[in-house]
């Protein structure tokens, strides 16, 4: 299911005869998360001991790059404008998963903070969809939030850079920086679809 709301997916799982699978919400989203981890995997060999660090709107992108960060052992940094950060009962569950495991979380309004020794450094579009009319607003507040060469210079030198994709070239990241070669964004989208095949193969295992 693929919603706006949350709170239609929790409906649908609580009454579906079926598995009912978060394919987005505004809360999280859970199946670009798993191609993200996927993606990371691929590219650094482990999580251990890795920084992902995401810039921007703290969103439902972000919501599950959090959790995903915290249950995997990764240590997980977020910069976003006063105001745009991730609710604190979010935050919340993301610190109570990073005790489990010992990943590091850390929330910061400052970019440079953030970004600094990242090994992966992840950004989206800064309006999410009904967001719309904030999108002149938005794009007034989030430029210092943008990952371009001088935010990538403050990564690791052999940092990976993502967007879950379709990207507003020129905003929240430059064509220099999507095109270079820290940009795995394609590999990123191939591996939406691997990852979705593997949710379902569980899915169907488990239903067994």
């Amino acid at each position: 299911a693929r919603v706006f709301s949350h709170h239609d997916v929790v409906e649908l799982a609580k009454y579906a005869s079926v598995p009912v699978i978060n394919g987005l919400s505004e809360f999280s989203h859970p199946c670009q998360g798993m191609a993200d981890f996927l993606t990371i995997l691929e590219h650094k060999g482990s999580f251990e001991g890795r920084k992902l660090t995401y810039l921007g709107d703290g969103n439902n992108v972000a919501t599950s790059l959090l959790f995903g960060a915290a249950l995997l052992g990764m240590d997980f940094a977020i910069a976003t404008p006063r105001g745009y950060g991730l609710h604190p009962a979010t935050w919340a569950i993301g610190e109570r998963l990073a005790a489990l495991t010992g990943a590091t979380i850390a929330a910061t309004h400052d970019p440079v903070e953030a970004v600094t020794g990242a090994d992966v450094v992840y950004t989206d579009t800064w309006t999410s969809m009904g967001q719309e009319e904030e999108a002149q607003k938005r794009r007034q507040i989030f430029p210092p939030y943008r990952v371009d060469d001088a935010c990538l210079r403050l990564a690791k030198d052999d940092a990976i850079v993502m967007h879950c994709l379709p990207a507003h070239r020129g905003e929240e990241i430059t064509d220099a920086v999507a095109d270079g070669p820290h940009s795995v964004l394609f590999d990123q989208a191939e591996n939406r679809l691997h990852a979705q095949k593997a949710i379902l193969v569980w899915v169907l295992d488990a239903l067994k």
